[in-house]
């Protein structure tokens, strides 16, 4: 992987064949993640799925789904084939039905059937970070599929992540020397936290960054190469922020910053610096002047489950529509 790597939290047919592809050669972007609510806005409002859904002979709502899904999977990967072969990330994600997210034997199943479907092997399985999840990661890096640990909100759920994608991480290498190694990333939401907090907060949009601060550290302590940090949910509401503010803000060496179109947009052509993040004696005096630990521990928990709701709802749009 780079020393820092931007993806695009976007995906929609077409798309793939223009500005994908302009954004990909010039190097700014060298991956891309999806989820029910992209998939839902692609699908339901584009006109590029109407043929390909009239083509379709099955009548199964979730088949209809994942073969329109897939088939975008399927062509993003392939044109991002190269930066994989070269060790430059090269990685789309697909995330598991979310509705599976309390069901760890059924997460795996639906995990290996997607990357069965897809057969990409620059395919990132996206699995919610619930606590029924962990095994299901631990399952998988250990059998070498890709992982994309979502939906992180709290520094416990970015410490278990860790530890189960470590550790099957190292049993694939106990059973499989030689093989190109499974990769993962702890995907650590941002905005969100301010655009639910920003009210109680002495600091207008830091709190997404400072907690994001302290699972990276965390991580990159680790010093597992073949596991990094993932900003998500790096998009601004409204007018009072620039668009690229949360990419620039968390600017951190050996992460991955997952963004949307209008903030990729707003950082093409410019020259990116680096930045440092606030040691971890400096974060806790932050969260100390800005919010109670159950405060923080109800955000988190309110948080994950309206993000869990939310990807449940989408996936649910979806097959309504179809």
């Amino acid at each position: 992987m780079k020393t820092f790597s931007l993806w695009c939290d976007y995906l929609e047919n077409s798309f793939l064949d223009g500005e994908f592809m302009e954004l990909l050669n010039l190097g700014i972007i060298n991956g891309a993640t999806t989820n029910p609510a992209i998939f839902k806005n692609a699908i339901l409002n584009s006109s590029a799925y109407k043929e390909r859904l009239s083509k379709l002979s099955t009548k199964d709502k979730k088949q209809r789904y994942e073969s329109l899904a897939i088939e975008d999977i399927q062509k993003a990967a392939d044109k991002l084939a190269l930066n994989y072969l070269k060790g430059d990330d090269g990685f789309i994600s697909m995330e598991i039905d979310p509705r599976l997210h309390s069901n760890t034997a059924l997460s795996i199943g639906e995990a290996k059937r997607l990357k069965s479907l897809v057969a990409r092997d620059n395919l990132m399985v996206k699995i919610p970070a619930t606590k029924a999840s962990y095994e299901a990661m631990y399952e998988l890096m250990k059998e070498g599929t890709n992982v994309n640990a979502t939906l992180i909100f709290s520094y416990e759920q970015s410490v278990k992540c860790f530890e189960a994608l470590n550790l099957g991480l190292k049993d694939f290498r106990k059973k499989n020397k030689g093989l190109k190694e499974p990769k993962a990333v702890i995907s650590v939401f941002v905005s969100r936290f301010d655009r639910l907090l920003n009210s109680r907060v002495l600091e207008k949009n830091k709190l997404g960054i400072y907690l994001a601060s302290f699972a990276y550290h965390y991580i990159k302590e680790q010093n597992e190469p073949n596991i990094k940090t993932l900003f998500a949910s790096t998009g601004v509401k409204g007018d009072d922020l620039p668009k690229d503010y949360y990419i620039k803000e968390l600017l951190f060496r050996e992460c991955i910053n997952t963004a949307p179109l209008d903030a990729i947009e707003a950082v093409k052509g410019k020259k990116l610096e680096f930045k440092e993040p606030l040691s971890l004696e400096e974060l806790h005096q932050k969260l100390e002047q800005n919010i109670s630990k159950d405060e923080l521990d109800e955000a988190s928990k309110f948080l994950l489950d309206d993000g869990l709701k939310l990807f449940c709802e989408a996936y649910e749009d979806i097959l309504y529509a179809l």
